[in-house]
């Protein structure tokens, strides 16, 4: 399956809905959408995983470059919305202690 990328920007940043699958194949959509992506120092970088059906060791490397381009803009990363799967996969690999993760919202059960 393939991923789509929804940007709405906030009065506190970007936020980047991802649905579909976060793969070896899709993976690269994500990179390149980030290159593109204007993040003000002060602003987050909230990833809306709410939608994601899928995420491999490539997407996880894609979730590392969205932190690390958060980092060097001086910004704040997050994650929400996590599904099940994805997240245990994050704790497996200790990135629940390096990014932080909100539970869904009320529009996103």
């Amino acid at each position: 399956m393939s991923l789509t990328i929804e940007q709405h920007d906030t009065a506190t940043g970007p936020v980047l809905h991802l649905a579909g699958d976060l793969d070896y194949e899709q993976a690269p959509h994500l990179r390149r959408h980030l290159d593109t992506l204007v993040l003000p120092a002060g602003h987050c970088l909230l990833l809306d995983l709410s939608d994601l059906d899928f995420c491999d060791s490539s997407g996880i490397t894609a979730l590392l470059a969205a932190h690390r381009l958060a980092q060097i803009a001086a910004a704040d990363f997050a994650l929400t919305a996590v599904p099940p799967r994805t997240l245990r996969m994050l704790a497996v690999v200790g990135l629940d202690r390096v990014f932080t993760i909100h539970p869904p919202t009320a529009a996103h059960p």
